[in-house]
């Protein structure tokens, strides 16, 4: 129940219907999602240590806000993750073995252009996609430890896909970009080129939250 709510709140902060430091208050969610305070107090903790929230003695939990630091450590450590990722992918596998993955990088392409730029939910669709082909990397790679801890990172890497997606609609075509190369990388057995899909692309993606930061002049 507790991971349940965690990410139903970790949602709304995704898609910024939850504003940084607006408050959380436990009785009110409770009530809406007619669930315990307990369970809801479980759940912030949780999302506290996804950094969606930050708790505060007699004030409770707030929104987090991105900050260009928090951004920087949080690429500095998700895209080495990807990289190991991928190459214990293709360590482990090759060929037609990978045929799965590939399918899903070809229905997250299709997804981008089924969508178009300008869908109202094409953000979370497209969000959506590319986990599924972590997914898909996850039960190739067979590695529990990796796996958790990258979805650990998911929440707050998904809520920068989001701010910069919101932005640059343009970028959902770069997205699919990128997983074509992925796809064509794996496909070849080329750890050198899978490792330079994902170091181009998270640098571009912290590149873009960055400068939507500098521009707002105020925590997203």
């Amino acid at each position: 129940m507790s991971e349940q709510i965690a990410q139903h709140l970790g949602q709304r902060i995704v898609t910024r219907d939850l504003k940084p430091g607006e408050r959380i208050q436990e009785l009110k969610v409770a009530g809406a999602l007619n669930v315990s305070r307990g369970s809801v107090r479980e759940a912030l903790l949780i999302m506290e240590r996804r950094h969606l929230v930050q708790i505060f003695p007699r004030r409770g939990a707030v929104v987090s806000a991105l900050t260009p630091d928090s951004v920087n450590h949080l690429y500095d450590i998700y895209i080495e993750l990807l990289c190991v990722l991928g190459n214990k992918l293709l360590e482990r596998w090759s060929g037609q073995e990978l045929q799965g993955i590939l399918g899903q990088v070809r229905e997250l392409q299709q997804v981008v252009d089924a969508l178009g730029a300008g869908s109202p939910d094409v953000a979370e669709q497209v969000i959506d996609a590319g986990f599924a082909v972590m997914q898909e990397a996850y039960s190739l790679v067979g590695n529990p430890f990796l796996e958790e801890t990258l979805e650990n990172f998911r929440p707050a890497i998904s809520r920068t896909y989001f701010v910069a997606l919101d932005h640059f609609r343009g970028d959902i075509r770069e997205t699919a970009r990128f997983f074509r190369a992925l796809g064509q990388a794996a496909a070849a057995g080329d750890a050198d080129a899978l490792a330079s899909a994902i170091r181009a692309f998270g640098e571009h993606q912290r590149g873009r939250v960055l400068s939507i930061l500098e521009r707002e002049g105020e925590p997203a």
